[in-house]
């Protein structure tokens, strides 16, 4: 169980970094992954089928997501659409797009060599996708780590976190825009290419839910890396992909039916939406009955429930405070 949750997590870690490239570093919410998620899949096994070899499809499957994201972003930012609707708009023109590329609505693999049989028969399949998967996702995480290092990436970074700023400073943020829209759903894509070979098809519904899988992998491994450093922040991806497909696991393991993985993933990302936030407000009730306790003063019997959710409040809002400072401090490194 936990070979193969390795084995998928890292299939799916490009996924995950692509929607970590829109949700944290843009900050925008980006409904393109759901069409190009299968985009990659069909180009690539496509490709595959038309006699191309499996590095050369997953590369194509690749660009096609850079494209897609190319649309999305020319929307965004030439056609002024909210992300949203952008998004919306070319994750259902995809729809068709990918019928077309696919001719029907699942491709099968015949005898094609896909990238894990490139390694020797011997190993087990876990161990091939394992393999794989490492190879792709860590040179990935390399060229993600070289590139916020150099000013393309720092431009990148600044145009999500204050773009009339970045702006002002000479950065073209509507460029950056359609960069990183173009960068995350070549990842995205590239993940369908990787997960097509793995599972031997494409199909056309196979990027439905993929947005809450990116998200809620994306919030778990926030909770387990948490850090300023790029690298720490992109291999929290890959551990939050790998996390996400373990707990999948165990869910089928323990008698869910494979019908409900949808809403399982549902569930999970609710739960690590509100952690945080339980965790914060478990904090604050903490430390005001320390500070209570050091002034002498019993909260319970002294101040009414008003008083109470007010000093509640203030120590929220100093929460907040903080940690709007900590983030401006991100920035500026």
């Amino acid at each position: 169980m936990l070979t193969t949750s390795i084995g998928q997590g890292l299939l799916w870690a490009p996924l995950v970094i692509g929607v970590f490239l829109t949700f944290r570093i843009l900050s925008i919410p980006d409904l393109t992954t759901e069409g190009s998620f299968p985009l990659g899949a069909a180009v690539t096994i496509s490709a595959m089928l038309a006699g191309q070899s499996a590095v050369t499809a997953s590369l194509l499957g690749f660009i096609s997501g850079c494209a897609a994201g190319w649309v999305t972003g020319m929307l965004d930012t030439k056609l002024k659409m909210p992300s949203l609707l952008a998004g919306i708009l070319t994750m259902t023109g995809l729809y068709s797009i990918n019928m077309h590329i696919m001719g029907k609505a699942n491709i099968p693999l015949l005898a094609q060599k896909t990238l894990m049989m490139g390694l020797p028969a011997s190993w087990s399949p876990d161990l091939q996708t394992i393999v794989v998967g490492a190879s792709v996702t860590l040179m990935v995480v390399i060229v993600l780590i070289w590139l916020f290092a150099t000013r393309l990436g720092l431009s990148l970074m600044a145009t999500g976190n204050n773009p009339a700023m970045s702006a002002a400073n000479g950065i073209y943020t509507d460029r950056m825009v359609i960069i990183g829209y173009m960068l995350s759903n070549g990842l995205i894509a590239l993940s369908g290419g990787l997960i097509a070979q793995s599972n031997g098809y494409a199909d056309i519904g196979m990027g439905i839910g993929t947005i809450v899988i990116g998200l809620a992998s994306v919030l778990v491994g926030e909770i387990f890396l948490h850090g300023r450093q790029m690298w720490v922040r992109l291999t929290g991806m890959v551990v939050g992909a790998i996390v996400y497909r373990y707990l999948l696991t165990l869910a089928m393991g323990l008698g869910f039916p494979v019908n409900d993985l949808k809403i399982l993933s549902a569930v999970i990302l609710v739960i690590v939406i509100c952690l945080p936030l339980l965790q914060n407000k478990y904090r604050t009730k903490r430390q005001l009955r320390r500070y209570l306790k050091e002034i002498g003063v019993d909260q319970y019997a002294t101040t009414s429930h008003s008083e109470r959710t007010t000093l509640t409040k203030g120590l929220l809002s100093g929460n907040q405070q903080r940690a709007a400072r900590l983030k401006g401090r991100e920035s500026n490194d």
